[in-house]
């Protein structure tokens, strides 16, 4: 009996341990400029460096659109990056990232989203630029904490 307990405790304690390697801490090393450096393979650095390059494609649409007065392009750009766009990252990846840098780009997938059917149904411009100024906030605040940078092998 004491045998089992202790092979629970041993167990439940390595559970614990991958939790908080693979789900909080992820593979990050301290960065030279201040900020927390995200290690990853080529392949994974260039998956997440094109999904932010299609955060700001998709910023620059829905702001051409709101200045024309026209959200249904801007509906669009905003669909395009909502969560459906988050299902493309493999879980292997996710396991790399800090919990941080999960939460802001789980949260912006979802404000995009959010923009998008609050200008199908209110048609602001003004408005949905006030919420692309507040969606922006997570990008400012993701590359002032994080960077990636490629993994020692």
């Amino acid at each position: 009996m004491r045998l089992c307990w202790s092979l629970t405790v041993v167990l439940a304690l390595a559970l614990a341990g991958a939790v908080y390697l693979f789900g909080i801490r992820g593979s990050v090393a301290p960065a030279s400029d201040g900020r927390t450096a995200i290690l990853l393979e080529p392949g994974e650095r260039d998956l997440v460096l094109a999904e932010m390059r299609a955060f700001l494609q998709s910023t620059q649409a829905i702001v051409a659109a709101a200045a024309a007065g026209e959200l249904a392009p801007a509906v669009t750009a905003a669909r395009a990056v909502g969560a459906a766009a988050q299902e493309a990252v493999p879980a292997s990846l996710m396991g790399k990232l800090p919990l941080g840098f999960k939460t802001l780009g789980l949260d912006t997938h979802q404000r995009f989203d959010q923009l998008a059917l609050n200008a199908e149904a209110m048609d602001d411009p003004a408005q949905t630029l006030q919420e692309l100024a507040e969606l922006l906030n997570n990008c400012v605040g993701c590359h002032a904490a994080f960077r990636i940078d490629a993994a020692k092998n």
